[in-house]
């Protein structure tokens, strides 16, 4: 991608997406010293239904959209390269997908076990006791043979697997001790669950509140009554992915004797069902992560307003959504101001003195 520098040099760059589809594309240009603010798709998307012509979803009318709102709209966040961030996403991405494999094997593992020991099998088996069953059976057919050559390759496959998903989550800990999060204070979240929550969530300041946070994580219930029953179902907007590391810190906590598990009983001796009362917990550990990320954010403020300029290589002095000045506090929302027109001022015209002669006498 080439940028034409001396054509623009003043310029901005306006990305659509920049936390899904468009992060690849803005974490480029912000890594080559651009000026990059982020396009939320619902502007995008509004944009394009009152412009002229037709409604249709092209290359040309999403960028001529995002072009439109990033020139009206002045409260876009600015957003901010973060090397530290996006090698935690990587990682966790890579640790998701070992994850994934590790199932895969292990699945296949268990039926070729269960085909060579019929009912020896347990469900949940470790690699050392598929090992030990393994050298227990010595088939002397040639079906057996295969079978035991691909169970054993499988095996290796496995142990290697674990492997790098141990080494993996051994480093996104430090990472995260490394950045000053305290994430992993709070019951039920592990290195794992912190690393995903510090890369997907990014700058936090672009939350106005932890209304607006749970709403992003997916853990803000939706009402759903019918005449005196009062009840909320489970919301499927928002990031799954956060929706999915906030579950696991809550099936932890209701599993271990927490604070957690305290209040999931108190739900359920209030009349709760164990799905309602799992998502009033995930509600709850939802609002106690934006107030850690929050806590963290401004320590980390704190800590390079004293250092000075460049002294705290995680800060960033960018202003957020949060207002426009970079201290600006994360619970306090801005109010918008007057919207400034766009009609024309209205052209005074003078008066034929036949006309203030009417006027007077009226």
């Amino acid at each position: 991608m080439t940028i034409p520098r001396t054509a623009w040099p003043e310029r901005t760059w306006a990305v659509e997406g920049s936390n899904g589809a468009g992060r690849p594309l803005a974490q480029r240009l912000l890594a080559d010293g651009e000026h990059v603010v982020d396009v939320p798709a619902k502007l995008s998307a509004r944009a394009r239904l009152f412009d002229t012509g037709h409604n249709r979803k092209t290359d040309a009318h999403d960028a001529h959209a995002v072009a439109v709102v990033a020139v009206r709209t002045k409260a876009l966040r600015v957003l901010a390269y973060d090397a530290e961030l996006e090698a935690l996403r990587m990682l966790s991405d890579r640790r998701a997908e070992l994850s994934s494999t590790r199932v895969q094997t292990d699945n296949r593992l268990h039926r070729l076990l269960g085909e060579l020991t019929p009912g020896m099998a347990k469900k949940d088996i470790t690699t050392g006791q598929a090992k030990r069953l393994l050298a227990s059976v010595r088939p002397r057919d040639l079906v057996g043979k295969t079978r035991r050559r691909l169970a054993v390759e499988l095996l290796a496959e496995l142990v290697v697997v674990e492997k790098k998903i141990k080494e993996i989550t051994k480093e996104l800990k430090t990472m995260v001790l490394a950045r000053g999060s305290t994430l992993m204070e709070l019951p039920g979240v592990g290195p794992v669950v912190a690393a995903r929550v510090l890369a997907d969530t990014g700058d936090v300041a672009r939350f106005a509140d932890r209304n607006r946070f749970a709403s992003w994580t997916g853990t803000a219930p939706i009402e759903a009554s019918s005449g005196e029953i009062v009840r909320h179902r489970l919301s499927r907007a928002g990031n799954r992915r956060m929706n999915h590391m906030i579950h696991v810190a809550a099936a932890t906590q209701v599993r271990l004797e927490t604070e957690g598990r305290a209040y999931y009983l108190r739900k359920i001796a209030a009349g709760k069902t164990r799905r309602e009362a799992m998502r009033c917990l995930k509600r709850r550990i939802s609002d106690a992560i934006y107030r850690q990320l929050r806590a963290d954010a401004h320590a980390t403020l704190a800590v390079t307003e004293e250092a000075g300029p460049g002294g705290h290589c995680g800060a960033s002095q960018i202003s957020s959504a949060a207002g426009s000045h970079p201290h600006t506090g994360t619970s306090d929302q801005p109010l918008p101001g007057p919207a400034p027109t766009t009609l024309p001022p209205a052209t005074r015209t003078r008066k034929s003195p036949t006309a203030r002669a009417l006027q007077t006498t009226s």
